[in-house]
């Protein structure tokens, strides 16, 4: 495809280094940067080789080099108990003296064809921009809560029955099983296979260090990812599949007492945590960490597990979305009244009762349906337009559950 002068196609293995040029330019992703995290130049465009052949790379090309490009990773994750396939968009870069030409906005737009053509029905990002993303119907969906807790308020230690052991968290299989099992019991948690952690590890210092909880069975069921510097313990993530786990790994958190000054962690929960400490005076921020956006509204919505029970069971979600036609009308949910089974089709704007017409655009219906925000708050925000007395039976219709993401790509 031709347009201006820019030729748009995919990038090939032969594109490899004028990829990582754009990506270091747009992203300032420094020599210096990258020797501390242990990244040198071969190495990362040996890492990123493997991109090529699993993911979707386009770019515009002008006088044959590179001048804005985009990559679809492809990927699975829980979405209240579901396994959809997703697209994680990421690399999303221009050199600036190629902005104003809609390169970008029309790599999106195919980004967001080939998404569906691969049944990816909805698309995650990590953003540089959410006021960027938001104008192309991506939505925030998931915090990140930073804690800091000085060595004073570190909670006791518990009882428990099994024990923790360090390890490499790089490659250790017990690791990789205990977040297997994770995700698979939590709303929002990406499957992980050796792309995604290879991306969960790329920006990360070599002294980071792991640690796994294993019950009196041997059993792995959790396990910690942390290092220690300039006397502060810093946690990157505590994974934990019970609450005999979670105390394990706060034993040995608190087992580091006399050796630092706070702690200070990551929280992707989407709750704060000084309710479970008994001295709660500790601090926590919190800030938005990863947008989605359903890409494909018909498809995404026949999958999710809407809750219809009661008299009424039946929604039509009239959705507004600029760039992606397919979305674009209204889509009634329901179930069959002869097996009860759930359905989801598109239909005519006539055709939809008005009391039961719930009016949204695609980034607050992704929003809703992953859980981060209730329609109560967004009835009340402005952000859906529909019958008071429907509310009830919509916020019924909608899982509780909030979404847990941690990954980075």
């Amino acid at each position: 495809m031709e347009q201006d002068g820019f030729i748009l196609r995919k990038l090939e293995q032969g594109d490899i280094e004028e990829f990582d040029e754009l990506f270091r330019y747009a992203f300032q992703v420094t020599d210096k940067e990258m020797e501390r995290t242990g990244w040198t130049n071969p190495a990362m465009k040996r890492s990123k080789a493997p991109v090529f052949d699993s993911s979707y790379v386009l770019g515009w090309f002008f006088e044959g080099h590179l001048a804005s490009q985009i990559v679809v990773y492809p990927m699975k994750i829980n979405i209240h108990g579901k396994i959809y396939d997703m697209g994680g968009v990421t690399g999303v870069a221009t050199y600036p003296e190629y902005t104003g030409h809609g390169l970008m906005h029309s790599l999106i737009r195919k980004s967001l064809e080939h998404m569906r053509l691969q049944h990816q029905s909805i698309s995650f990002l990590c953003p540089y921009s959410i006021p960027f993303y938001r104008k192309q119907g991506w939505e925030v969906c998931s915090d990140k809560l930073t804690f800091t807790v000085k060595d004073t308020q570190l909670p006791d230690r518990k009882d428990v029955g099994g024990m923790i052991r360090r390890v490499d968290p790089h490659d250790d299989e017990d690791v990789l099983k205990v977040w297997k099992y994770f995700a698979l019991q939590h709303h929002g948690a990406l499957l992980r296979g050796k792309l995604e952690w290879q991306e969960y590890w790329r920006w990360e210092t070599d002294d980071v260090m792991g640690a796994v909880y294993y019950d009196a069975k041997n059993k792995p069921i959790g396990f910690i990812v942390y290092y220690i510097e300039d006397d502060i313990f810093k946690i990157k993530e505590v994974v934990y599949l019970s609450m005999e786990a979670k105390n394990g790994l706060w034993n040995f958190i608190s087992a580091h007492f006399s050796m630092v000054d706070k702690v200070i962690g990551d929280n992707y929960s989407g709750e704060p945590i000084a309710f479970q400490f008994e001295d709660s005076e500790i601090t926590e921020t919190i800030e938005p960490y990863i947008m989605a956006r359903i890409v494909d509204a018909e498809s995404f919505m026949r999958q999710y597990p809407f809750r219809l029970t009661g008299e009424h069971t039946d929604f039509y979600f009239q959705i507004t979305d600029h760039d992606a036609g397919w979305n674009q009308g209204t889509f009634y949910v329901g179930i069959t009244p002869e097996d009860g089974r759930q359905i989801c089709r598109k239909v005519e704007d006539r055709e939809a009762d008005p009391k039961r017409l719930v009016k949204l655009d695609i980034g607050t219906l992704t929003a809703m349906l992953m859980g981060y925000k209730r329609p109560m708050y967004l009835y009340n925000n402005e952000r859906i337009h529909m019958n008071y007395n429907l509310l009830k039976e919509l916020e019924q219709a909608i899982p509780g559950e909030k979404p847990y993401f941690s990954d980075y790509f």
